[in-house]
Formats: structure tokens, sequence, C-alpha cells
């Protein structure tokens, strides 16, 4: 099979032992004559793999199920931007608008309650985000909770470092989740959907710090949208998604036996690769500023339409797929998640140098 080089914004890239143990399971799961999409959720062999998933998700978080409470759910993030004000939302949330997805959330918070815009990043053009510095002095005190977004893949910017805010914290980590050492215990809540850097689309994890529950809001709750009834349902309210939360497993194995220490220096380095060299090119322009750079999802833009061409004739060649940016902005988009090898980055810099000297 010829190699690609797959830089697409997600669903992602994954180890390739994981495709591997997946499409065994597909044939044969554990041994049992049934494949993973066969397979009852009810049956003791999946109810250990869930249970195994979600101690293993709160492990790689560094925290406790005496503390918190891990859940795999339906609907991606996009539910998490209605779910958690519908559980959370009183008084008053503060949210901070730093691109595409975190404005979707505002909005459909906007529709059950206050809410609040703390920093528009629309006033810089989704260029940065704030820092350490700036974000602990955004006004945090007295919301219900504060609303973050930690990698922003249209716009390639990412926190490097949260400040203390003078409220809950709840966090959309889908695109970095796992990415980079991070103090998971400061958040009180934390949503991603699976298909970046945990497993493939169809599952998306939730991570609640127990006391934050207490806070949920009483009104009489639809019960798909309450988090104590997936809660008490040990994620099964309703049929759970089997097949990604097999593959999200075998993915957080991957992690545990690499490291996440590893893991976020060796995406350090890709990081690094590209934008040296986006920076020392003549013709390739990176979009976000150089302090909120994302390493996940790095974002460039090519003026010169000859070299553009040139650029997407070389990267057909060498069967770099993904690479063209989002619909709603253009120009283009290397993401890189955690299983896109360095050699991958390099194929990449080199047709940018390549393409930028010819």
């Amino acid at each position: 099979m010829i190699k690609s080089h797959n830089f697409g914004a997600g669903p992602c890239i994954l180890p390739s032992t994981v495709f591997e143990e997946a499409a065994e399971a597909v044939k044969n799961f554990n041994g049992s004559g049934l494949s993973i999409l066969e397979v009852s959720h009810r049956s003791k062999a999946f109810v250990e793999v869930i249970e195994e998933a979600r101690d293993l998700l709160l492990k790689l978080m560094g925290l406790s199920g005496k503390t918190h409470t891990a859940l795999f759910m339906h609907g991606g993030a996009s539910l998490q931007f209605a779910m958690a004000p519908y559980n959370f939302l009183s008084k008053g949330a503060g949210y901070v608008n730093t691109g595409v997805w975190s404005k979707k959330a505002i909005v459909e918070a906007k529709k059950i309650g206050r809410a609040s815009l703390l920093f528009d990043g629309e006033t810089v053009d989704y260029k940065s985000v704030p820092n350490k510095k700036e974000l602990e002095a955004l006004p945090t005190k007295g919301y219900d909770y504060i609303h973050l977004t930690s990698n922003n893949t249209i716009y390639g910017t990412q926190f490097k470092e949260f400040g203390a805010v003078d409220s809950p914290s709840i966090i959309d980590m889908s695109s970095d989740i796992f990415s980079t050492i991070r103090d998971y215990s400061s958040f009180d809540l934390i949503y991603a959907g699976a298909q970046k850097n945990i497993g493939p689309a169809g599952t998306t994890i939730v991570v609640i710090k127990n006391q934050f529950l207490q806070q949920i809001v009483s009104r009489n709750q639809l019960s798909m949208l309450d988090y104590r009834k997936h809660i008490e349902a040990d994620s099964m309210f309703n049929t759970p998604t089997v097949f990604s939360i097999y593959t999200s497993l075998l993915n957080l194995k991957w992690l545990e036996e690499k490291t996440i220490s590893a893991i976020s220096e060796n995406n350090a380095k890709k990081a690094a690769l590209l934008y040296d060299t986006l920076d020392k090119s003549a013709h390739f322009k990176g979009f976000a500023d150089r302090e909120s750079r994302s390493e996940m999802n790095v974002t460039f833009t090519i003026e010169n339409p000859a070299i553009a061409e040139a650029f997407d004739l070389k990267c057909k060649e060498e069967n770099i797929v993904g690479i063209k940016g989002h619909r709603l902005v253009g120009g283009y988009r290397a993401s890189m998640y955690n299983a896109l090898s360095l050699e991958s980055v390099k194929v990449l810099t080199d047709i940018i140098e390549y393409t930028d000297n010819a």
C-alpha cells in the first residue's frame, strides 16, 4: 500500500498498531467468534472494555475515580456546547471566544441563559488567544462557570498555559487532549470529541469533577441531557458507541505505553520543524501570532497562485492528504496529531522548501 501522509484535521491518523488490532477485532473480538461490531454492549467482555477505558482515561489525566467521573457519550463536542449550559447555567456563564467552535458554544449557551463574552478573538481576527496573565486579568468572578477552548483547529491557535479563574471552569479539549502535559485537575468539566487524539469519530469523552455535579441546575431535566443519568448508567444510558470506545481504549493503551511526556516532546519537535520552515519561507506565511501558535494545527497561506499550484501538485505527488484549510477560511492547514510521524512532517517541509526555491 502506498503510504499517505495524513495531515487531515479529523477524523485523524491513529497508530498503525491500533488500526491493526481494531481490524482484527472487527473479524474476531478477543477470540469470541464475534465481531466487535456485533458484540452486546451489555456483555461482560464489553463492560470490561468500557470500564478499563474510563479508568485509563482518568489515569492519563492524573485524576482519581474518587474525585472525578469519566463518561463516554454521543454527539461530539457539539452536543456538549448545549449540554454543559443545560446542566450548569443558572445565573450566568463567562465565555472566551477564540474561534469557530467556541463561538458555536456561545450560541448554544445563549439559548439556555445569560452567556457573557469575556474575550472576543474576532477583534484580533482569531490570530491569538489570551496568555496566562491576560486570562487571569479577565473578570471571571461570580459566574456559574467559565468556558474555554484549548486549541482552535480552524485558525491554528492554542493556549500554552491556563491562568487561574475565579469561577468553575469548563473546557473543550477536542483537538489537543493528551498532546502535551496539562494539569487536568484545574478544570471542573472537560469534554472532547474522540476523533483527534483519542480514537475514531462517534464517541465523546466527558470528565467531571464530582464536587461540580452538586451545582447542576434544579430543573425538570430531559433525561438524555442529564449528566447524572449517564453516570448512574455507567455510560450506558443508551447503547454506547461500542467500536469507537474499543478503539479508543487501544489508543489510550498506546498513549500509556509511549507516555504523554514523550508524546509532548515529539509534538513539539514536529511543530518547531514546520514553523521554522514557514518562518524562513519567502512565499509561505503562517496565520497565527507566534505566541499563540498551535502545535496541533499549523495554518498558513500562499499569496502567489503559481506557487500555490506548484505546492498542490507536489503534495499530490508525495501522497500528502488533508492539507487544505477549513472551508471557512481557505489557505492551508497541517494537522499534526499524536500519531503523525516526524518523518511525515519532514516530507512536508521538504516540499515547502522545494516549492519556495523553484
